[in-house]
Formats: C-alpha cells, sequence, structure tokens
C-alpha cells in the first residue's frame, strides 16, 4: 500500500467527520471544600490542648529516606515559605530525636514546640535522622512529618537544606505569637505615617 493509499483511506474513514467550531474549553474553577477536608482542619491540634495522645504513634503515611518533606498552611506567604525551604531564617532552637522512641519522640515534639511558642521562637530545626536502617525505613521521619501537620501551630515545614542535615533534619516555623502580631501591625503602622 502506497502513501497516496493510506491518504485516500484516511480521507474516506475521515469524511463525515465535522471540524470543531470553537476548539477551547472554559474551566470553571471553583473550589471545593470537602467534609473530610474540614474535619482534618477541626482535628488538628494547637499546642496549647494537653492531650499528646492525640498525634498517633500506631500510623504514619510512609516516607522514604531521601524523601524530601514539605507542607505549608494555607495564608502563609510564598516568599515566607522560600525564605524557609532556603534556610535563611535565623534557627533559634534545635531538637536532636536521634535513639528515640515513638512515644519519647511525639512528647519532646509536644514539649519543644510549647516551649518555643512560650518563648516567642518561630524558627527551629528537628533532626529526625534519614532512617535509613530502622525498619520500616524513615519510620521516624514519617511520623514526624504526619505529627508536624496536625498541630495548627505549625505554619509549614520543609526538609532542611544540606549544611542543617538535608533529608534527616525538617525547618519548622512556629505560627507569632499574638504578642508579637501586635508588635509588627504596630511597627508597620509607624512605616506608614
Amino acid at each position: 500500500m502506497s502513501s497516496q493509499d493510506d491518504f485516500n483511506l484516511f480521507q474516506q474513514m475521515m469524511g463525515d467527520v465535522k471540524p470543531l467550531s470553537n476548539d477551547t474549553v472554559e474551566l470553571k474553577k471553583s473550589h471545593q471544600v470537602t467534609e473530610s477536608q474540614i474535619a482534618k482542619r477541626e482535628a488538628a491540634l494547637w499546642l496549647s490542648e494537653q492531650d499528646p495522645e492525640y498525634l498517633s504513634i500506631d500510623y504514619a503515611p510512609s516516607v522514604k529516606p531521601e524523601d524530601i518533606i514539605e507542607f505549608k498552611r494555607d495564608g502563609v506567604q510564598e516568599g515566607v515559605y522560600r525564605k524557609l525551604r532556603l534556610g535563611k531564617y535565623p534557627l533559634q532552637a534545635r531538637l536532636d530525636l536521634h535513639r528515640k522512641t515513638l512515644k519519647q519522640a511525639r512528647d519532646e515534639v509536644i514539649n519543644f514546640l510549647k516551649q518555643c511558642m512560650r518563648m516567642d521562637i518561630r524558627t527551629v530545626l528537628i533532626i529526625h535522622g534519614r532512617g535509613e536502617r530502622s525498619n520500616p525505613p524513615a519510620m521516624m521521619k514519617s511520623y514526624l512529618a504526619t505529627w508536624l501537620k496536625q498541630i495548627k501551630d505549625v505554619q509549614c515545614v520543609h526538609s532542611a537544606q544540606t549544611h542543617h542535615g538535608g533529608a534527616g533534619a525538617v525547618y519548622v516555623l512556629l505560627r507569632k505569637s499574638q504578642e508579637k502580631k501586635l508588635e509588627n501591625r504596630e511597627r508597620h503602622q509607624k512605616r506608614m505615617s
């Protein structure tokens, strides 16, 4: 069969096809908040609550040792998140979870973050290790990633830069205290006047 025969066959098969008059589709972007998203938001834990048992040590979605952990709450500016991700904020405190059980790690994370909130510390580093030799791999990393998303006072999280531990540590940005928010507002109002 020659190329002319192929073309004729194609023309014959497409004979009754009509060309589209409009080849663009209008997509209406509507954001629907699902019931599960609402439930997740309501279930998140404020550090001021006293029940560390809320953060489960029974199950966490598995993360690989080399995976990057990243999480940003709605309302966090992209510039703030980028600065955290690049390690540009000075680290005000650090917590090392090496050689801890899951229960010890969970309790230490809660107590550490509560103390940071009380002291108006906003940028911290939590070292969890890559977990290449743990069974299952990256167990502590997986649980920490899950816990941090469940704590409302955590604004955003990202795996650290290499010089701070890389895939074995995370930067955490905590919510600003009411006093700091007021202080910032007053400072910005003075600049405007």
